[in-house]
């Protein structure tokens, strides 16, 4: 499918995970696919997945909590199609027991960041801005009150911006639990007792993978009807 051929797409967060998979999907439908991480070991292994499946695919380093990098690059990327945003790192943690400068790290990074890009990157007034957040904002567990919060406030942000950046078109995309890298912090047995409770409590039956995320992504994106929204793909999460 060339769906995306002459247009540019950029993947920020786009070396693992949904980023990854974003990046992968849009790269395979045509598009000119930039992806920025602050890795630059793992901007060059997604490249290298990106580029021999056939994308065409480019990166650059950038780190989304400075002001500074954001708006260089901002300067010398020219404009593009279509902005995704799936960087940010949220610890999990009580309110009273993370650490604040962990809580502070996390608002930085996961919606500072996305903010950052938001206010500088050069969208084209036809394209769109995708935000990827959480179902966290409407489903928050014992330890993710942060995350809940951060997720709500990036989800309010594309409604605001969905006013005042139209005609560009703004929304969100917020995953349930997901396979993804995200989890290789756990211990195997942990992580698997963790999938299986949610393959018994999610109506879908299974746990999600990036690619189902991707694939809501590049469905904000192209549907020229849809803005100032939230698509919420966790597999039934929010209701179960």
């Amino acid at each position: 499918m060339s769906t995306y051929a002459d247009q540019r797409v950029l993947v920020v967060g786009g070396t693992s995970g949904v980023g990854l998979a974003t990046a992968r999907t849009f790269a395979g439908r045509g598009a000119d696919t930039v992806i920025v991480s602050r890795s630059v070991d793992k901007l060059d292994a997604a490249l290298a997945q990106l580029t021999t499946s056939g994308g065409k695919a480019s990166g650059r380093t950038l780190d989304i909590r400075s002001d500074d990098e954001v708006e260089q690059f901002a300067a010398t990327a020219g404009a593009f199609d279509h902005v995704v945003v799936t960087a940010g790192e949220t610890p999990m943690g009580r309110v009273d027991t993370l650490p604040l400068t962990e809580a502070y790290a996390a608002m930085d990074s996961k919606f500072w960041g996305a903010y950052r890009i938001a206010r500088a990157v050069r969208v084209k007034p036809s394209g769109s801005l995708t935000l990827v957040a959480g179902h966290l904002s409407q489903r928050p567990g014992r330890a993710s009150a942060l995350q809940s919060a951060i997720n709500a406030a990036l989800e309010a942000l594309v409604r605001g911006m969905a006013l005042e950046y139209a005609p560009l078109r703004v929304n969100a995309v917020s995953p349930g639990l997901l396979r993804t890298p995200l989890w290789e912090g756990l211990d195997d047995a942990d992580r698997e007792r963790m999938y299986e409770a949610a393959v018994r409590r999610l109506p879908v039956g299974r746990v999600g993978d990036a690619a189902d995320v991707a694939e809501a992504v590049i469905f904000v994106a192209g549907n020229a009807y849809t803005t100032g929204t939230t698509v919420y793909v966790d597999g039934g999460g929010t209701i179960a």
